[in-house]
C-alpha cells in the first residue's frame, strides 16, 4: 500500500470535485490521508477512501508558518510516500515539504510549483468529457461582453494530478453518509419525510444568487406538491432565509443553525435540492440526492454537479459567464429570467427518475 497524503482544497464545492482523485489513487492501492481546513474536513469525512482526516489548525489565507511546521513534524515518520497538493499557492506546499513526502504532486500555480518534485502544467490537462448541461432558451443582454475562455471541468483538473491516461472515464464525486445519521438529523430538526433543501447562498458574490422572490415562489410549488421546505445556508445566509421563509410561509429557515456535518447529512435525506453554484449544490449532487444547479455568472461546464440524478439550468446569455462578484450590468437576467415554473418542472423531474439508491 503506498500512503498517500492530500493536502484539500479549501473550499467545500472544490473539496467536493476533488473525490475523483481520490478514488483514482485508491483504486491504484493508495491509502489516504486527507489534510483539509475545518471548514472543508466534514466533507473529507464524507468521501469513501479517505482513511483519515486531519484538520488543518491555519487560519484561513494565513501562513501560520510554525503551525505547519509542527503539523509537518508530527507528519514526517508516518511513511508517507507521496503528498497531492491541491492548492496552487506555495503555503499548501508547506507542510508536505516541512515532512520531508520525498514526491509531491502539484500544478505549477504559485512561483513556478516551487517545493514541488512532480509540477503539472495546467495546459496539458485532459479534454473536457463533462456532459452538457440543460440549458434554457437563449435570452441576448444589451450589452454583449466578450466571449469567455473555457475553463477546463474542475474534476478533471484535480484528477489530472493522478497523471491517468487520457481516454480513462472520470469516476462521478461520490459523498456518503450512513441511513441512520440522515435520518436522524432530519428528526433532530423536526422536518417531514418528503422535504425539499433549498440553497440560496453563495459566499462568492451575489451574481451568483437566484432571487430571493424565484426562491419563495419555488418553496410555495414546493408546498403545493406536498412537500416540506427547509433552507440550508451558513449564518451569514440568514436575512436571505428568512425572507424565503417570509415569502412561503411553513418553510424552515435553518441558515446558520446547523453545522456544516449536519447540513450534509440534512441534504442526504433530502427528497431535492435547489442551489445557487455553491458548495452545498455539490454536496446535494454527490450524495446522490435530485439536485438542481442555477447558473448565471458561472459555468456549469467548469464546475458542474455530479451527474447522479442533478442538472444545471443555465440560460447562456451573451454577457455569461462573466465570473464577476456582482453583474456589471446591473440587471442579473442570467438568473432573473430562470423562473420558478422552470425550476420546478426540473427538479420534479430529476425526483421523478429512478435512482439505484433510493
Amino acid at each position: 500500500m503506498t500512503r498517500v497524503l492530500l493536502i484539500a482544497p479549501q473550499w467545500i464545492g472544490d473539496a467536493v470535485m476533488a473525490q475523483p482523485l481520490v478514488a483514482l489513487l485508491a483504486r491504484g492501492g493508495a491509502t489516504i490521508t486527507a489534510l483539509g481546513l475545518p471548514s472543508v474536513a466534514p466533507v473529507l469525512r464524507a468521501m469513501p477512501s479517505v482513511d483519515e482526516v486531519i484538520e488543518a489548525p491555519f487560519a484561513h489565507g494565513r501562513l501560520d508558518f510554525n503551525l505547519r511546521r509542527q503539523l509537518a513534524a508530527q507528519l514526517r515518520g508516518r511513511g508517507f510516500e507521496r503528498a497531492y497538493v491541491l492548492g496552487n499557492n506555495i503555503k499548501s506546499r508547506l507542510v508536505p515539504w516541512l515532512a520531508r513526502i520525498p514526491r509531491r504532486i502539484g500544478y505549477l500555480g504559485e512561483a513556478r510549483g516551487v517545493l514541488l518534485t512532480d509540477r503539472v502544467d495546467i495546459t496539458d490537462q485532459r479534454a473536457i468529457k463533462a456532459a452538457e448541461p440543460m440549458a434554457l432558451s437563449p435570452v441576448s443582454c444589451r450589452m454583449p461582453q466578450p466571449a469567455q475562455a473555457l475553463r477546463a471541468d474542475m474534476r478533471e483538473h484535480y484528477a489530472a494530478l493522478a497523471q491517468i491516461s487520457a481516454a480513462q472515464v472520470l469516476p462521478e464525486p461520490v459523498l456518503s453518509i450512513a441511513s441512520q445519521q440522515a435520518e436522524a438529523a432530519r428528526q433532530r430538526f423536526g422536518l417531514p419525510q418528503r422535504w425539499i433543501a433549498l440553497c440560496p447562498g453563495a459566499e462568492y458574490g451575489p451574481a451568483k444568487q437566484w432571487p430571493v422572490d424565484h426562491y419563495a415562489a419555488l418553496a410555495g410549488r414546493a408546498q403545493q406538491g406536498g412537500y416540506g421546505v427547509a433552507i440550508l445556508g451558513a449564518s451569514r445566509d440568514g436575512a436571505i432565509g428568512a425572507q424565503i421563509a417570509a415569502g412561503a410561509a411553513g418553510s424552515v429557515n435553518l441558515c446558520g443553525a446547523t453545522r456544516l456535518e449536519e447540513a450534509i447529512a440534512l441534504l442526504a435525506d433530502c427528497s431535492g435540492a435547489v442551489s445557487n453554484d455553491s458548495g452545498l449544490m455539490h454536496v446535494a449532487a454527490a450524495l446522490g440526492r435530485p439536485t438542481l444547479g442555477l447558473y448565471g455568472s458561472t459555468d456549469p461546464r467548469h464546475t458542474p454537479p455530479a451527474a447522479h440524478r442533478s442538472a444545471a439550468l443555465w440560460l447562456h446569455l451573451d454577457c455569461s459567464p462573466c465570473f464577476q462578484r456582482t453583474c456589471p450590468l446591473g440587471h442579473l437576467h442570467c438568473l432573473r429570467q430562470i423562473t420558478p415554473d422552470a425550476a420546478w418542472d426540473e427538479l420534479s423531474r430529476l425526483m421523478a427518475a429512478p435512482s439505484f439508491t433510493d
